[in-house]
């Protein structure tokens, strides 16, 4: 349940106009190498998933690391800490969330946009209560992108989704918009998404969400933003009994984070 920390990463390397959030900023490919690795790691006052979120708006601690070829390929991996899955009652045991991701990015000739398409694999480690589905997850997605305007459509590929049965084919769509406020380094972050779950008995999980914030990055790699986000979770699907909190409640997030 990452949110993009490569889409910089590739889209420097290609030269291509870029449609994530300005959270990432990954220094250029040597012109000696086709090759870039980077890495990142991140603290954030909660782990916020499509509005949803993962560790009940408590500390998260996140990082990764990626790799790009000047052709458009690129791979890697990302990893937070969650509680989610324990506070739903899934699991008697989990709190880490490990993404692994490969795909191929570039732009189309003379038009300015770009693309990118990939596979993204969510695992959950930990112990999950008897006749509970493993939250484990795989999403093929594509994105185009123009300017600082975006739209991704990312589809479930696995028989299961977070945890729901037969869900093949749920979706998330979303559009976003990251424009730079003249020379300051700062980026206004504004976005709305859409997610769709399949499957018996998943309505009450299906809702939309939003967010604006902004983040301001330096040349050092270093990155501070916040943002607000809300949802229109139902409690019928998102209410945890534990807590009394539906976990798409609206809600503050701030980070900083730092590429190397």
């Amino acid at each position: 349940m990452r949110k993009s920390l490569l889409s910089l990463a590739v889209l420097t390397a290609l030269s291509i106009p870029t449609l994530s959030f300005a959270e990432d900023a990954a220094p250029a490919a040597t012109p000696s190498s086709p090759h870039t690795f980077t890495y990142n790691v991140g603290l954030y006052s909660q782990y916020i998933f499509r509005g949803l979120t993962q560790t009940d708006e408590k500390m998260a601690l996140q990082g990764g690391v990626d790799y790009a070829h000047s052709s458009g390929f690129y791979a890697g991996a990302w990893a937070s800490n969650i509680s989610w899955l324990e506070d739903a009652a899934a699991y008697t045991s989990s709190s880490l969330e490990l993404d692994l991701y490969g795909g191929f990015a570039s732009t189309i000739a003379d038009t300015g946009i770009g693309y990118n398409v990939g596979l993204l694999q969510y695992i959950y480690p930990g112990d999950k209560v008897a006749g509970i589905k493993n939250a484990d997850t795989t999403e093929v997605y594509g994105s185009l992108s123009y300017n600082w305007l975006s739209a991704k459509l990312s589809v479930v590929a696995s028989d299961g989704a977070f945890g729901f049965k037969n869900a093949d084919g749920s979706w998330y769509a979303e559009v976003n918009a990251n424009y730079p406020i003249l020379d300051t380094g700062i980026t206004a972050n504004v976005h709305l998404g859409r997610q769709e779950f399949t499957g018996q008995g998943t309505s009450n999980f299906d809702y939309t969400d939003w967010k604006i914030g902004a983040t301001k990055a330096w040349s050092n790699g270093v990155n501070l933003g916040a943002y607000y986000s809300d949802t229109t979770a139902k409690d019928a699907g998102y209410l945890v009994a534990s807590t009394n909190n539906n976990i798409g409640d609206s809600t503050f997030t701030v980070f900083v984070q730092k590429t190397f």
